[in-house]
C-alpha cells in the first residue's frame, strides 16, 4: 500500500492542476448533467449515475482536456496531432479563440462525420494509416518535419488528462460512489478522474474499460508495464490504441483498480440500452462503460459512469434502428482478451 501512494505522489498529474482546469476550461463544457436514470437502473440491476458529455459543441468529453491544454499556447503556434476525430475536434475548436492552427492525422478509414466536423473548425485533415498506431507515427515526422511545429499526443500531456480530471470533482458532488467506471483509449480520462477521486474518495474503486478487440491498456495495466498489440480490431474507434503511451500507463497502474474488456456486441448493446432507457444515441466507445457494467459483475451499490461521446457512424445509427443488413461486421474476442477477463481481480 505504501508503495502505491508513493506511485501516486511521484505522478505528473496534480491535484492543483485540476483545479485550475475547473476555473479556466470554457463553461460550454463543464457541468454537464448527471443522473440516476431509474429504467436504466432496473435494466442494470443495481443503481447507477450517468454522466452525459455529449451535450456540448463536440459531442465529446475532449474539450475540456483539449482547451486547457491550448491555454497555454501563444497565438500563431502550429499543433500537429493524430485521433480518429473526437480529439481532432476538440484541439480544432479550442485552437481557433487563441489563433493556433491545428493539424490531425486520421486513419484511412476515419468516421465522415468526425472529419468533416474536424473540417469545419478549421482544421487540416490528412488521412493515413490504418490505426492510430500509424497516425502517430505520421503525425510524429509531421511535427519534426516543420519547423515550429508542436507534437501533442493524447494521452501523453498532463494538461489533457487533468483537463479531463475536472469531470472527477463534478461526479464527485452526487454523493459516495462506490465504483466508477471509464472507457479507456489513451488513458487520459481515467487517470484524470482517478487522480481527483483517489485523494477525496479513497475507497470508490475505478474501473477502466477497454475493447476486447483493442486490449493494449488493459494488457499493460496488468503487466505493469506498455504491452503493445500487433492488431486492433473494433468499432471503438475512440478508444482503439494498438502502442500504449508510457506515461499514460504508468498512471493507470498508480490509480486504476480494474480493468475488464467489452467486445463489439456488448458495445451495440449498451449502445441500444442507451436510446431505450436514456434516449440518448452514443457512438460505441461512448457506451463502453454501460457495456461494462451490463456484462461484468462489478462490486458496489452505487455505481458511475460517463457517457464520452456520441459521434456515431452512419452504419451504428442504422443498427441502432434495426436495420441488420447496416449494422457492422463484430469483433471476436481475442484469446487475451478472454484471459483478462478470466483473470479479473
Amino acid at each position: 500500500m505504501a508503495s502505491l501512494v508513493r506511485a501516486r505522489e511521484e505522478l505528473d498529474l496534480s491535484l492543483a492542476g485540476i483545479a485550475r482546469a475547473a476555473r479556466i476550461v470554457d463553461p460550454v463544457f463543464l457541468n454537464t448533467p448527471q443522473f440516476v436514470d431509474e429504467a436504466l437502473s432496473i435494466a442494470l440491476g443495481r443503481r447507477v449515475l450517468v454522466k452525459v458529455e455529449t451535450a456540448n459543441p463536440l459531442r465529446s468529453f475532449k474539450g475540456r482536456g483539449a482547451d486547457y491544454l491550448m491555454s497555454g499556447f501563444e497565438p500563431g503556434q502550429r499543433v500537429v496531432c493524430a485521433s480518429s476525430g473526437n480529439f481532432g475536434q476538440a484541439l480544432a475548436y479550442c485552437s481557433r479563440r487563441r489563433g493556433v492552427s491545428v493539424d490531425v492525422f486520421t486513419p484511412a478509414d476515419v468516421n465522415p462525420l468526425k472529419r468533416a466536423r474536424m473540417e469545419s473548425f478549421g482544421a487540416r485533415v490528412t488521412s493515413v494509416g490504418r490505426d492510430s498506431a500509424e497516425c502517430q507515427a505520421s503525425a510524429a515526422r509531421h511535427a519534426e518535419a516543420t519547423p515550429g511545429c508542436v507534437f501533442v499526443q493524447d494521452g501523453q500531456n498532463p494538461a489533457i488528462a487533468e483537463g479531463a480530471g475536472t469531470i472527477g470533482g463534478e461526479l464527485l458532488r452526487s454523493g459516495p460512489l462506490d465504483t466508477v467506471v471509464l472507457p479507456v483509449g489513451d488513458g487520459a480520462l481515467i487517470a484524470g478522474v482517478a487522480c481527483w477521486i483517489k485523494h477525496h474518495s479513497p475507497t470508490t474503486r475505478i474501473v477502466g474499460v477497454c475493447s476486447a478487440g483493442a486490449p493494449c491498456m488493459a494488457l499493460s495495466w496488468r503487466a505493469g508495464r506498455p504491452v503493445s498489440t500487433e492488431r486492433s480490431e473494433t468499432i471503438a474507434e475512440g478508444i482503439e490504441v494498438r502502442v500504449p503511451v508510457p506515461v499514460s500507463v504508468a498512471r493507470l497502474v498508480a490509480l486504476v483498480d480494474d480493468m475488464v474488456l467489452v467486445d463489439d456486441s456488448e458495445l451495440l448493446d449498451a449502445m441500444r440500452l442507451s436510446v431505450r432507457t436514456l434516449g440518448l444515441l452514443l457512438e460505441p466507445s461512448g457506451a463502453a462503460g454501460l457495456a461494462a457494467i451490463q456484462a461484468h459483475q462489478l462490486p458496489g451499490e452505487q455505481l458511475a459512469t460517463v457517457l464520452t461521446g456520441s459521434n456515431l457512424r452512419e452504419e451504428h445509427l442504422a443498427g441502432l434502428t434495426g436495420d441488420a443488413g447496416l449494422r457492422p461486421p463484430l469483433c471476436t474476442r481475442s484469446e487475451v482478451g478472454r484471459g483478462i477477463d478470466a483473470n479479473r481481480r
